[in-house]
């Protein structure tokens, strides 16, 4: 099940949202078991042979996270906290990298390891991440809450659970012991159905039509020419911009219909003047866990220079790495360190550029990079930079029959994209600032009724991938 189908959007949300706050009136407790087991369903929906897994990570996280907590004075707290890490990684490690390793084994050494070919659990980049959290916290004795229904919720919550925010304990436990959560608020509801329409819109309307021609570019590379490889791989740079920030803002929006508040986890990146200004505004509660649990433990910007970019290129390789078993990946998250440790060079040597050529040039960076994170594999991704800088010709032939023959339509949509990405107030300053008007009303309605119009069109979400 998927935030933008008919069985969720029609069916799921509306029960469990209005049984939610009938059992509030009555019972905390029971409302809490409520939507723990809703979001439980949620997650079986889509792979019920993975619910077992998601359930027993929560209790062996919580079993530990609250031994660690209330036994302060233990000499071996810190084996039990490393255990618990090795339990998590091991978990993302045998589902997401095993054949990924094996390969690459066989391919050096000659051995014929087989491989599990096993489905990706949904959600255990997310929920490894945010467990990893609690329990390092709990280590440093910063919880000081053991409900395991606040728990439960705080790493299953429907809004969130599937493609983020990676949510943190000490935010979400204390939303769901406040009575007021389970009293329905009429302002919350309104602000979420303004930032969900527009999320929802975002995705079916936008990037679903991005995604037909990025998938027609990177399914043939080996036809393209300078003209439809520019064409392809902004469709797909466009197509990530809106479909990540669609999903960012249903969750959002989802969150507030029962009183939640998600932490902001997109704020227009493509509008950033330098690398470090993209990822304090693209995944940002990615950039924050990798910040808090692993950079500033490696010493931050606290040991030197030379360790600083030591500590950053480590990070962004553990990025790329986290988002996909893949060396495209990899080399992404490679080139994301190179450049934030060349921009931190670039400053510290006093070198400042025009706001239009440090947006040019972070664009530019940010596009070409999203072209290995694209390809299905290196080669191909080596395709697509040959033909964008017209090592492939730069001739029409095959353009019209690549877009089937949408060329002149393509072009003013990426026009559009692209402005609406730069000038355009985001979704969550429009549900912040803007009030809520009878014009409004209808502007919300038009979105949901549009949207709806194209849920025929099912589509899973990208970050679904990672």
């Amino acid at each position: 099940m998927i935030f933008n189908s008919f069985e969720f959007i029609f069916l799921f949300l509306p029960i469990v949202w209005i049984v939610f706050f009938l059992i509030g009136k009555f019972s905390t407790p029971f409302a809490k078991t409520w939507l723990l087991l809703a979001s439980l369903f949620f997650y079986a929906y889509w792979n019920p042979s993975y619910l077992p897994l998601i359930i027993s990570s929560m209790i062996v996280n919580y079993m530990i996270g609250v031994f660690l907590g209330k036994n302060k004075w233990l000499r071996t707290r810190k084996g039990i906290l490393t255990l618990g890490i090795l339990f998590n990684v091991s978990l993302l490690g045998y589902f997401k990298y095993r054949d990924f390793f094996s390969e690459n084994i066989n391919v050096v050494f000659g051995t014929e390891i087989p491989l599990i070919q096993i489905i990706l659990p949904l959600a255990i980049s997310f929920y490894t991440f945010q467990q990893i959290a609690y329990l390092v916290d709990s280590y440093r004795l910063e919880t000081n809450e053991y409900n395991f229904l606040n728990y439960g919720l705080f790493v299953s919550f429907f809004p969130q659970l599937i493609a983020g925010p990676i949510v943190h304990h000490g935010d979400m436990m204390p939303q769901f012991s406040d009575r007021k959560t389970y009293r329905v608020n009429y302002e919350n509801i309104s602000k979420g159905l303004v930032i969900f329409a527009i999320g929802l819109f975002k995705k079916v309307a936008i990037a679903d039509t991005f995604a037909g021609f990025a998938n027609s570019g990177y399914g043939s590379v080996e036809t393209l020419t300078m003209i439809s490889g520019w064409f392809t791989s902004l469709a797909y740079t466009l197509q990530l911009y809106f479909d990540f920030s669609g999903y960012s803002d249903m969750a959002i929006g989802l969150a507030l219909f029962f009183n939640i508040r998600l932490p902001i986890n997109f704020n227009s990146p493509y509008k950033a003047l330098d690398i470090q200004d993209f990822w304090r505004r693209w995944h940002i509660t990615l950039s924050g866990f990798l910040t808090k649990y692993i950079y500033i433990p490696l010493g931050g910007s606290r040991k030197g220079i030379p360790q600083t970019y030591i500590n950053i290129f480590i990070i962004f390789l553990i990025s790329g790495f986290w988002h996909g078993a893949g060396w495209t990946f990899v080399i992404w998250g490679v080139l994301h360190g190179l450049a934030s440790i060349i921009a931190r060079i670039w400053k510290r040597s006093g070198g400042k550029l025009p706001k239009l050529w440090a947006w040019g040039v972070t664009f530019l960076f940010v596009h070409l990079a999203f072209v290995i994170f694209r390809a299905s594999d290196v080669t191909a991704a080596l395709s697509v930079y040959k033909a964008m800088f017209g090592l492939k010709g730069i001739q029409l032939t095959g353009l019209y029959t690549m877009f089937n023959e949408n060329i002149v339509y393509l072009g003013l949509y990426l026009l559009v994209g692209l402005a609406i990405a730069l000038f355009a107030k985001n979704s969550v300053q429009i549900m912040e600032t803007q009030k809520r008007t009878p014009l409004m009303m209808v502007f919300v309605v038009m979105l949901l009724y549009y949207s709806s119009m194209q849920l025929q069109r099912v589509s899973e979400f990208l970050y679904f991938n990672f």
